[in-house]
């Protein structure tokens, strides 16, 4: 029995290494037929065997990965003290060079191009400059749009003023394509400040980029319209407290926030209404809502919305920003923002606590006694600053850009920066220029503010040619009003008359308004005609005889 055990496990042992003997053979010859029989699953390596270079990282010392990894860490923390060239700008007037013009370039960036050429700052040395703007429009990086430039990263390498982007300012409105709308411009900026539309606080750097706002095609290039808040009506509160009329993304990356606001639409004093019709496949993603929105959508009028309205509601599209922002400004409408993330146009600069209400996507149903909660007085204020905003800094793109420019131009003499009451308060940042003065008392129109008042009175000084003066006269209505003023300290009245009898009349005339008035002395010199031609041939012939 024992022996029958053995002899078993022999043959056994034999036949299988006579598989594994020919099975070898079998594999080595006919391999490609036997997989395709074989089921495997397709698993994805974890490496692309085109992108991996075996040889060359085995050469990469550990210092040069060191240096790649800080110029990465630098870039993405770019500050004005790292990544910007101050040198080029500290001895030397503050300059701006914009780069030769390539390629197709949209109105829009002609615009931008056209007021900074046309600015005090511009010149045509690039040995001069401070900043550097491309000629190469950057402004749309949409894939999908007839507007991308492809080949902008070479271009842009290629010119040996580049410098990996050093002192460029780059403008952008629009980056990202369907479905995900990132914030990718399609090529490395290197350490260039970017001023860009809809950019998020996550890929902002504070103290480096610009946040600007997303304006349309159209916006005028120069001047621009008013705001439409001409009076302060009372009470402040008009016929709508919400609205908003726009589209309805039924799918994808803005869908959440705007398919929900049909919930707050009461069809009184709160109109949200939206509509599916756009984009060219909205019939095949069509809901079941969307006929009866539509119906609702086509009961009211964007613009009498907008200016019947306290507040308007500002919800993120498919990028954060959106055209609606500065509309709302314009028409003194109260913008509620519903866009997580969002870094706010000039937030450097502006304080937009003063002009909007904050919102949040995850409370959308609260937002109705938000703004129910907002004073009369909140009301007045936030819609004031919202005109005086527009008007300031949004209402052009010559403006906005001019804003742009006059940030970086702050941060390169910290010591003549404006500050925050440069900016939020009339007349603004662009007019009140530091190189006038370091303190804020010296500018005349911001003595209000600080409860200060003139502390001498100044001196009048009147030269008129009168045949007669009655009391009904210009002359001596513009007297008797200079003289009533509490900051007039002297008044000096010089005027011609025909004859000396009317010379002696309105000198006792003249003196007359002086009772009203609280000067302390007034000084009225009453020539004949002849006299006044002779004094003035005599001061003619000096300036002759000096030149």
């Amino acid at each position: 029995m024992q022996a029958k055990k053995r002899y078993f496990l022999v043959l056994t042992s034999c036949v299988i290494l006579l598989l594994l003997y020919f099975g070898s053979f079998l594999l080595k010859d006919h391999g490609d037929l036997l997989a395709k029989f074989m089921v495997t699953p397709n698993l994805h390596s974890f490496y692309d065997a085109e992108d991996f270079h075996y040889e060359e990282d085995i050469f990469v010392s550990p210092q040069q990965r060191r240096e790649d990894r800080k110029a990465f860490i630098k870039t993405e923390l770019c500050r004005m003290e790292t990544c910007f060239d101050l040198s080029k700008c500290s001895k030397k007037d503050f300059k701006i060079y914009t780069y030769p013009v390539e390629a197709k370039v949209s109105t829009s960036y002609q615009k931008i191009l056209r007021t900074l050429q046309q600015s005090r700052y511009y010149t045509t040395d690039p040995e001069k400059a401070c900043i550097f703007v491309l000629g190469l429009d950057t402004l749309d990086r949409d894939v999908l749009s007839p507007e991308y430039i492809k080949n902008a990263e070479t271009l842009i390498y290629s010119n040996k003023l580049w410098n990996n982007g050093i002192n460029h300012v780059i403008f952008n409105l629009y980056s990202g394509t369907f479905p995900d709308y990132t914030e990718d411009l399609g090529f490395d900026i290197g350490q260039a400040i970017l001023a860009k539309a809809s950019i998020s606080e996550s890929n902002f750097r504070p103290g480096f980029d610009i946040a600007i706002p997303l304006f349309p095609k159209n916006h005028p290039g120069k001047g621009g319209e008013k705001g439409y808040l001409t009076t302060n009506n009372f009470p402040l509160a008009k016929k709508y407290l919400l609205v908003f009329k726009g589209k309805r993304y039924l799918y994808g990356i803005g869908s959440d926030t705007r398919n929900s606001l049909y919930h707050l639409h009461n069809g009184r004093d709160i109109i949200l209404v939206t509509t599916c019709k756009h984009g060219k496949n909205w019939m095949k993603n069509k809901d079941g809502r969307c006929d009866s929105d539509q119906a609702e959508f086509e009961k009211f009028d964007y613009q009498v919305l907008m200016l019947n309205s306290t507040f308007c509601l500002v919800p993120r599209g498919r990028r954060l920003g959106s055209f609606r922002f500065l509309e709302a400004l314009q028409y003194a409408c109260i913008p509620v923002l519903l866009s997580n993330g969002w870094e706010l146009p000039f937030s450097e600069i502006i304080d937009w606590n003063k002009a909007v209400v904050w919102g949040d996507e995850r409370l959308l149903l609260q937002m109705p006694n938000v703004v129910r909660s907002v004073g009369n007085p909140e009301i007045l204020a936030l819609r004031q600053q919202d005109q005086y905003l527009w008007d300031t800094y949004f209402s052009s793109v010559d403006k906005i850009v001019m804003t742009t420019v006059e940030i970086i131009k702050d941060r390169i003499d910290r010591r003549l920066s404006r500050s925050s009451y440069h900016w939020n308060f009339p007349p603004g940042g662009l007019i009140s220029r530091p190189e006038y003065s370091e303190n804020l008392r010296d500018f005349p129109f911001y003595l209000n503010a600080f409860n200060v008042h003139p502390s001498t009175a100044f001196t009048a000084v009147i030269y008129a040619t009168s045949s007669v003066v009655t009391v009904s006269s210009p002359l001596y209505k513009l007297v008797k009003n200079v003289v009533s003023s509490k900051h007039v300290d002297k008044v000096g009245v010089n005027v011609c008359l025909a004859s000396s009898t009317a010379t002696t009349v309105a000198r006792g005339i003249l003196r007359q308004s002086k009772i009203e008035s609280s000067c302390t002395y007034s000084a009225f010199h009453i020539f004949p005609m002849g006299l006044c031609t002779a004094i003035f041939r005599k001061l003619k012939f000096a300036k002759k005889s000096q030149s």
